[in-house]
């Protein structure tokens, strides 16, 4: 059964940072091309990045050179670092392997 885990969410102030996390289990990890998606209340779900099996990166132009994703194939984990964090970063954040298998979403808030 293949499970997708994102973690590191939560309230940060503006201008701070945060790493989230997604942890796959059930597949061949290296194998799958990783993305970031994000939405925020009322809004669509937004591409953010994504990075491939092979390590190539490619970012949404919203990140603004603000944003990071790599990955640890021996962990089974892909990482998003978010830094310079703004108010409308705020979303409910998701990882997905090949946009086939997707997480259940973390929160992430930005706020004073």
């Amino acid at each position: 059964q293949v499970q997708l885990v994102e973690s590191g969410g939560g309230l940060v102030h503006p201008g701070g940072s945060l790493r989230l996390s997604c942890t796959a289990s059930g597949l061949t990890f290296s194998t799958y091309t990783i993305y970031w998606f994000r939405q925020a209340p009322g809004k669509e779900r937004e591409f953010v990045g994504f990075i491939s099996y092979a390590g190539r990166t490619n970012y949404a132009d919203l990140t603004k050179n603000r944003f990071a994703i790599s990955r640890d194939n021996a962990k089974a984990t892909a990482y998003l670092q978010m830094n310079s964090l703004e108010a409308e970063d705020s979303a409910v954040y998701y990882c997905s392997l090949d946009n086939i298998y997707l997480g259940r979403g973390i929160q992430v808030t930005v706020s004073l």
